[in-house]
């Protein structure tokens, strides 16, 4: 039995969770059985919600990661981050990582150089593919591939993996061997529809994607995300229903505001999306590490 233990241990992938907002990327990877074993965020409110849901201890939790050494990130297989998307240095493709210094994802490039997990899982929107007329996409999957990793994007929608909210998001995935990929998660049906998650007959089966702002738009109103007419009567959506049609459980805790709950669903990670991949990413990883004799 204590073998049996050990090698569950050995073979338990680990992680580290980055920009870790509420912790999508955790709870998604801890339900298919990995390990978290460092997490930063900056955003207090974030990490009080973090903390109230997911097993981690303070010493494991972290802010700012520009302050942390990469030298001091405990190893791991897999990083995990839904980072911000910002523009890198006009003066041309410099070498190294000149071009890319000062941004956040500059940090996500050195904890790869330094530790070398033997894969990554990039998050973000999918305007990332156009942004800065598509030079900072380009960029990072030339710094990430210049690291030894293999580079492939994904665009998918959260209502093709279960959840109702169209929610399309970038996915960018590689492999330190420089060969791995992975092919991209069959579609699932819905497993629920927003009239099962308002208690109603809803006019729509999958509902607006959740956002960061924007409240106070009326029904009807484009830009407006947030009302559903609901056996004829106009819903508000809340951080109940919220949190549903991101893939968390109904269990999920927010020790913060209805805004600020509201607030950080609209910065997450859709569960059930993450999980689709993870479990890719779990198979070529337990194939090439995992072997015993």
């Amino acid at each position: 039995m204590k073998q049996l233990q050990l090698l569950e241990q050995l073979q338990q992938i680990r992680f580290i969770d980055l920009f870790a907002g509420i912790g999508g990327f955790h709870l998604a990877l801890a339900n298919q059985g990995a390990k978290c074993v460092f997490a930063s965020e900056i955003n207090e409110n974030a990490v009080k919600t973090y903390l109230a849901n997911h097993h981690l201890s303070s010493e494991q939790m972290h802010g700012d990661i520009t302050l942390i050494r990469p030298e001091d990130i405990p190893d791991h297989e897999i990083l995990c981050a839904g980072f911000p998307c910002q523009p890198f240095s006009q003066a041309g493709q410099k070498k190294g990582f000149e071009d890319v210094r000062g941004t956040l994802f500059f940090n996500i490039l050195k904890i790869l150089e330094v530790k070398q997990p033997k894969a990554y899982f990039l998050e973000n929107v999918r305007g990332l593919l156009k942004h800065d007329n598509g030079r900072t996409f380009s960029i990072i999957k030339d710094k990430l591939e210049g690291l030894g990793y293999t580079f492939q994007s994904f665009i998918v929608k959260s209502s093709d993996y279960g959840l109702p909210q169209h929610r399309p998001r970038l996915f960018m995935i590689g492999f330190k061997d420089g060969v791995t990929q992975i092919d991209i998660p069959e579609k699932k049906p819905l497993k629920l529809t927003m009239s099962d998650i308002l208690g109603g007959d809803c006019e729509k089966d999958i509902g607006f994607t959740l956002r960061v702002g924007g409240r106070g738009s009326v029904y009807g109103d484009r830009r407006n995300w947030e009302f559903y007419k609901v056996n004829g009567q106009i819903k508000r959506i809340t951080s109940q229903e919220g949190k549903l049609m991101q893939g968390f459980p109904k269990d999920f805790k927010f020790p913060v505001s209805e805004v600020e709950a509201m607030k950080q669903l609209g910065n997450s990670v859709s569960v059930d999306v993450i999980e689709a991949f993870y479990n890719k990413i779990k198979e070529k990883i337990s194939a090439e590490q995992f072997t015993f004799d």
